[in-house]
């Protein structure tokens, strides 16, 4: 493996026409010789926090929704926090890089929300081992680009995967008017 792309983006080329993976947005959370793993941002479902978390919702960046992270592991949560600063992690909060962290969502929630500044609740996570993703980038299955922040908390995720190619530029901005069925363009 030449670098990891922890804490980068996987944007779906439109050659990805998974059900799940089409036009998603991955954060990759891990990424080694062995594995990767991330967490789909732009897939929120019909789910309120609360259903799946009792008292989470409140603290749940907007929309507080649970986001389906991946199809792996469906039914186990993943709560991924912006932690601002550099300091030493309060208990129950483990940064992976930059301001992104992880949650233990067992800890008590008076410990998590003075310290953090977002929250996002995953249900499963996307995994691969590390042949098969770089297999899946060597036939245009996947863009990598960096991540903002602003990405892994989004407001309005349905219409991430445009906003964060247009940002990229040159011939990544066109991909973002890549219409979703080209046969009706």
């Amino acid at each position: 493996m030449d670098t990891s792309l922890a804490g980068k983006l996987l944007v779906a080329t439109p050659d990805l026409t998974d059900d799940l993976f089409a036009r998603s947005v991955v954060l990759v959370l891990q990424h080694d010789d062995e594995t990767a793993e991330g967490v789909i941002l732009n897939r929120p479902l019909d789910t309120p926090v609360d259903d799946v978390l009792p008292g989470w919702q409140s603290g749940a960046s907007a929309p507080q929704r649970v986001f389906q992270g991946g199809p792996v592991q469906l039914d186990s949560a993943i709560g991924i926090a912006g932690l601002p600063g550099d300091q030493e992690p309060p208990p129950g909060i483990k940064r992976l890089f930059g301001a992104i962290s992880l949650v233990d969502l067992d800890s008590p929630q008076e410990i998590i929300w003075p310290q953090v500044s977002a929250l996002r609740i995953f249900a499963g996570y996307s995994g691969w081992s590390a042949e098969q993703l770089a297999g899946e980038r060597s036939r245009g299955g996947w863009y990598v680009v960096d991540a903002e922040i602003g990405d892994v908390f989004d407001e309005d995720p349905t219409t991430l995967w445009r906003r964060v190619l247009r940002r990229q530029g040159g011939s990544l901005g066109w991909v973002s008017t890549y219409p979703v069925d080209p046969d009706l363009n």
